[in-house]
C-alpha cells in the first residue's frame, strides 16, 4: 500500500524561494544554501569590522534608549546598529532606574555573512540577532498600545480544499501512481498562509513561515537533516482512516523565564522552543475538528525528538535559530512592556516606533503555496490509500511566560548580582559595551 503526505515546499527568507506576483510561494532552488568549509572560510575573511566590536565576549549590552538615539541623531545605521553589535542570543533584560537605560545583554562576537540569509558569529556560524526583528518585536508591544497577545503563523489547506480531497479518495478508483499524485494535489489545491500579531510583510513574518515551511519538511522527510537521533513523521506513522489532518506547532517552553524579586531583572534559560502536535480530523465537508486522543506515533516521535535535539538542528537548519531568537524577543518585548519600563524611563520609542523613520514593513507577503506530496509504502492486507494533509504554524504568546504560575524566581539572586556589576557610566554616543 503507498500512502501520501501532504506538506509544503521549501522556503527560506532569504533565498530559496520565489513569490510571484500572485503572492504565491514557488521553489526558486534546489539548494538549500549551504556553504562549503572553504566557502565559509573566504566570507569570513573578506568581511571586517571594527576590532572592539569583534572581540567575542561573554556577556555584551546594548542599551535600547542609546541605540534609538544614536540612529535617531546619526547619519548612517551601521552593521553595528543593524546587527546588535554581534549579540548571538538575548538571555538577559535589565532596567536601571537612575539612568533610565532598558538593556539587553547576551553573549556576543564577531559576524560574517553566512547562508539562508543570516549573519553568522565567526565562531558560532550561528544566526546574530537582528534589529529588524527586535523592532518588530517591540512594536508589537509598544507603548501604550495593548499587547499582541498572540503572535501566530499557519499555513492551511482550505476546507473547500479538505472536501475535495475526501471526494477523490472516496472516488478514487484504478488510477496509477502518477494520476493519483495529479489528483490528491489538484483536489487539495493551494494552501493558505496567515500571519497574524505583527506586519505580514516584515522579515519576522517571512522568518516564521519559512521555519515552518522547512519543519514540514524535515518531517515529511524530504529534508534530510544529519542528525542522529532526528525521527521524521514519515517513518513513524501509521495508516489511519484517510480524514485525519496532523498538526505541528512550533511553541515557546514557557518555562524559560527567571525574574528578580522587583522584576528589573530577568534571564532566559534553556532553548526556549518546543514543537508540539494536535489531532484533528475532517468532515466530508472539509471542516477541521480538533479530537481528544493518543498522538499519531509519527507525529509524537517527530515533535519529541526535534525539541530534544533542538540545538543540534539549529546548526544545520539556521532559520530555526532564527526562530529562537525571534522567540526570546517577544517575550522580552512583552517584559518591558508588561513592567512599563516604558512609561518608568520615559522612552517612547518615537524613533524606533515609527514605521515612516525606520520602515519594516517591506517585503512581499506570501498568501499561498502549492502542496507537496511525500509517499510511503507500507504492506497491509487489504487495499487502501490514507491521505495525511499537514497543516499547522507557530504560536507564540509571550506573556505566558512572564505569569506567576512559570515564570521562576530569582533564588539564589545570581540575576540580581548580575545586574549590579553593569557599569552604567558611558560617554555619549556609547550604546553597547562588554562585561568585565
Amino acid at each position: 500500500m503507498t500512502f501520501l503526505l501532504i506538506g509544503s515546499p521549501p522556503l527560506f527568507a532569504q533565498g530559496g524561494i520565489r513569490i510571484d506576483a500572485g503572492t504565491v510561494i514557488r521553489d526558486a532552488s534546489k539548494d538549500y544554501g549551504r556553504l562549503s568549509a572553504q566557502m565559509l572560510r573566504a566570507a569570513q575573511e573578506s568581511y571586517t569590522l571594527s576590532e572592539d566590536v569583534s572581540i567575542k565576549s561573554p556577556l555584551r549590552c546594548v542599551s535600547l534608549n542609546r541605540l534609538e538615539k544614536a540612529m535617531a541623531t546619526g547619519e548612517t545605521i551601521t552593521e553595528e546598529m543593524k546587527y546588535l553589535a554581534g549579540i548571538q542570543r538575548i538571555t538577559h533584560v535589565f532596567y536601571f532606574p537612575d539612568s533610565k537605560d532598558i538593556v539587553i545583554a547576551g553573549p556576543a562576537e564577531g559576524w560574517f555573512p553566512g547562508y539562508e540569509g543570516a549573519m553568522l558569529g565567526r565562531e558560532s556560524l550561528q544566526p546574530v540577532c537582528e534589529l529588524q526583528h527586535l523592532i518588530t518585536a517591540l512594536r508589537a508591544y509598544a507603548p501604550n498600545k495593548e499587547g499582541a497577545g498572540l503572535v501566530t503563523c499557519s499555513i492551511d489547506p482550505t476546507e473547500e480544499g479538505n472536501a475535495r480531497l475526501q471526494q477523490f479518495q472516496a472516488q478514487f478508483r484504478g488510477f496509477n501512481q502518477r494520476q493519483f499524485l495529479t489528483g490528491v494535489i489538484q483536489s487539495l489545491g493551494k494552501q493558505v498562509i496567515q500571519v497574524e500579531g505583527i506586519p505580514e510583510t516584515t522579515h519576522a513574518a517571512q522568518m516564521m513561515v519559512a521555519a515552518d515551511y522547512r519543519m514540514k519538511r524535515i518531517g515529511l522527510g524530504l529534508d534530510p537533516l544529519r542528525v542522529p537521533g532526528l525521527q521524521t513523521f514519515i517513518a513513524n506513522t501509521e495508516p489511519n482512516a484517510g480524514n485525519a489532518l496532523f498538526r505541528w506547532y512550533f511553541t515557546p517552553n514557557y518555562d524559560s523565564v527567571i525574574l528578580t524579586e522587583d522584576r528589573t531583572g530577568m534571564q532566559l534559560v534553556g532553548d526556549g522552543v518546543q514543537l508540539v502536535g494536535a489531532n484533528e480530523i475532517v468532515s466530508e465537508s472539509g471542516e477541521r475538528t480538533i479530537v481528544d486522543r493518543a498522538l499519531d506515533p509519527g507525529t509524537a516521535a517527530f515533535t519529541q525528538s526535534f525539541t530534544q535535539l533542538y540545538p543540534e538542528i539549529v546548526r544545520q537548519a539556521l532559520v530555526f535559530g532564527q526562530l529562537r531568537n525571534w522567540i526570546d524577543m517577544l517575550i522580552c518585548a512583552a517584559h518591558i512592556q508588561r513592567e512599563d519600563f516604558y512609561g518608568q524611563s520615559g522612552w517612547s520609542m518615537e524613533f524606533f516606533g515609527d514605521e515612516t523613520k525606520y520602515p519594516l514593513e517591506t517585503f512581499v507577503a506570501a498568501k499561498e503555496v502549492e502542496p507537496v506530496v511525500a509517499t510511503k509504502t507500507v504492506n497491509v492486507r487489504g487495499v487502501r490509500r490514507t491521505l495525511a494533509p499537514i497543516a499547522g504554524g507557530i504560536e507564540i504568546q509571550p506573556e505566558l511566560a512572564l505569569t506567576d504560575e512559570n515564570a521562576r524566581r530569582d533564588i539564589d539572586g545570581s540575576i540580581a548580582k548580575q545586574r549590579e556589576q553593569i557599569s552604567l557610566n558611558l560617554p555619549d554616543g556609547v550604546w553597547w559595551w562588554d562585561v568585565k
